[in-house]
């Protein structure tokens, strides 16, 4: 019997004990190749030599010292690191434990960047429909994902959501790409018009939108609409990249493929690859002066902002992937990988959609590939289809459907960036078997 609250305390879950490159090692033996990166986390896999030394030669310096004394080295060269390749205007670098702790603080950092400026009655958030920003009340309020929100609704911040850019769903037949991302997009601008611009914050989203949808990007052109409307009523774009940064499309920054840079983007996960717990909030030139240049506080922080031993082991992990040429890799890689899918699924009577970008792909599921119908969530398909998967030996990251069919379930495709042909063949071979064998179930 443990004595760990565990996510779901009835199941009992294998002890890992080891890893192998992309491969977790459980107590008995059993290898389960990671084709997740557990939730899009772990881009090196789980055995990298240079990020342990990194760490360990850290600890032998000095493991921790608060930052309301000191700065300290890795910190610092890290986020010269990261700003030396961070989209145009981003200029400044807040260190946190995690992408929750992240998107809290771009929140506060928004607002507190129109409060030095005298725009005190600027209070609002928009994000989107089907999106998630983490598990902290502020993060969990901006995010749109009904499931993790309902228990907390009470609760929550008093935010605002339009509709996601999800064109597998939301395209009209006769509709360009162009078309629907504008039309979209405008839906931003008329809840700002209906709120008032004087009195909106942000909006927030996720450039690839991970978990709840599946590695959904946005049509050409609708960033730089979105771009535009924000510009234009002067309000901040705040970039979530906790899932889908720091290279895991194949850029180290998503957002460089929209062409466009936000005031303020949030990542994590990829940033330590699992080694250590780090994540990060990117902000502008512009909102850091403002802030100095006025109270030069920001009313926040956590006990471990700018942790050394953490920041030393990003550190590794970013020169690693610039070192090992990986970014490449998650180019070349992820277009087998969906080639392999496509080839495997693109003709499955129950596969709607494949998508994504670099090695962040997702594959719906429907009861009906005309219609696009969703299976009735009540089959609890994604957490059978994660659990077959298990026994085969394969991690992947599914997700449930919704009741009102706003979308199917899916299962999310996030493994390391040092995969090569055989594992990318042996999650194809693994995932089919899985999916096959639940959807051959009864319902």
């Amino acid at each position: 019997m443990s004595a760990i609250l565990h996510r779901q305390p009835k199941s009992v879950l294998p002890l890992a004990v080891a890893g192998d490159g992309p491969y977790v090692i459980d107590s008995e033996g059993r290898r389960y190749l990671d084709a997740s990166g557990g939730a899009a986390v772990s881009c090196l896999g789980h055995s990298c030599r240079p990020v342990v030394e990194a760490i360990k030669e850290q600890l032998d310096r000095l493991p921790y010292a608060h930052t309301s004394f000191f700065t300290n080295e890795p910190s610092e060269r890290l986020a010269e690191h990261l700003i030396a390749r961070a989209p145009a205007g981003l200029e400044k670098v807040y260190f946190v434990s995690g992408g929750s702790e992240a998107n809290e603080t771009a929140l506060k950092l928004a607002r507190q960047y129109f409060w030095e400026k005298g725009e005190t009655g600027r209070r609002h958030f928009i994000g989107r429909h089907q999106s998630y920003h983490g598990n902290t009340l502020g993060a969990l309020s901006v995010g749109g994902n009904p499931g993790r929100r309902a228990i907390f609704a009470p609760i929550l911040l008093d935010t605002h959501h339009v509709g996601p850019c999800y064109a597998y769903r939301g395209k009209q037949a006769a509709e360009s790409e162009e078309d629907y991302g504008r039309r979209v997009a405008d839906e931003l601008e008329a809840k700002i018009l209906e709120l008032g611009a004087e009195t909106v914050i942000a909006f927030v989203a996720e450039t690839v939108v991970g978990a709840t949808l599946g590695a959904v990007p946005a049509v050409p052109g609708y960033f730089k609409r979105v771009r535009e409307i924000c510009d234009r009523h002067g309000i901040l774009l705040i970039l979530d990249e906790v899932m889908s940064g720091m290279g895991r499309t194949g850029r180290l920054f998503a957002c460089e493929d929209e062409g466009i840079a936000p005031d303020i983007l949030t990542c994590a996960k990829g940033l330590g690859a699992g080694y250590q717990p780090i994540g990060a909030c990117l902000l502008s030139g512009e909102i850091y002066d403002t802030i100095v240049g006025a109270s030069g506080f920001f009313h926040h922080g956590f006990t471990y902002i700018g942790h050394p031993t953490a920041c030393a082991g990003g550190l590794e992990v970013q020169r690693t992937i610039e070192r090992e040429g990986l970014l490449e890799n998650v180019q070349r890689q992820g277009t087998a990988l969906r080639e392999a899918l496509e080839e495997r699924f693109g003709n499955h009577a129950h596969v709607g959609d494949i998508r994504g970008r670099g090695l962040f792909l997702g594959v719906e599921l429907v009861e009906d590939r005309g219609s696009k119908q969703p299976f009735d969530p009540a089959r609890r398909l994604h957490a059978r289809i994660k659990e077959r998967a298990m026994a085969e030996g394969l991690m992947c990251y599914p997700g449930g459907g919704t009741a009102d069919g706003v979308a199917g379930d899916h299962v999310l495709l996030a493994p390391p960036f040092i995969i090569g042909e055989a594992e990318v063949a042996e999650i194809v071979d693994k995932l089919g078997r899985a999916i096959d064998s639940v959807l051959s179930e009864p319902a």
